[in-house]
């Protein structure tokens, strides 16, 4: 099952309404990757913070289930999004270059442009959430069809 993920700055009591909202990227700042999934992010977390994986792994437990729709939520550690919101852009293309490289990403064949991309997207948004005193949540709902 393809998994659609929001990675979404919000306030930090907000996990339920973005784990029940239909379209958060008009309600918070974010963006939106397909087949983003909690390996992968945890993965990121490792990759950031020098975190053993067993570690890491505790940290994203999801903060919110929705019922129906089978969406979960979780929350971006807080030592993840300060270092990406600290790195400047030659730290983070290693990052994303070493993340690219993983099994996580390999096994499904992300380009690394579009890890690239995706770290540098994610830099963006820790530093908006820092400055509003915001944290960053992850959305991940199943894709229909």
């Amino acid at each position: 099952m393809e998994i659609l993920s929001s990675i979404l700055a919000a306030e930090e009591d907000e996990a339920a309404a973005v784990g029940e909202s239909q379209e958060p990227l008009e309600e918070w700042s974010g963006i939106q990757k397909r087949g983003l999934d909690t390996a992968k992010i945890v993965m990121l977390h490792c990759l950031l913070t020098g975190e053993e994986l067993d570690l890491a792994l505790t940290s994203y437990e999801p903060v919110y289930v929705a019922g129906e729709s089978g969406a979960l939520v979780l929350r971006l550690a807080s030592e993840a999004i300060e270092k990406l919101a600290s790195l400047d852009e030659e730290a983070l293309e290693q990052v994303a270059e070493e993340l690219a490289a993983t099994e996580e990403f390999e096994v499904e064949q992300w380009d690394a442009d579009d890890v690239l991309a995706l770290v540098m997207e994610l830099a963006d948004l820790a530093s908006l959430a820092e400055s509003q005193g915001q944290v960053l949540f992850v959305l991940m709902q199943p894709m229909q069809g």
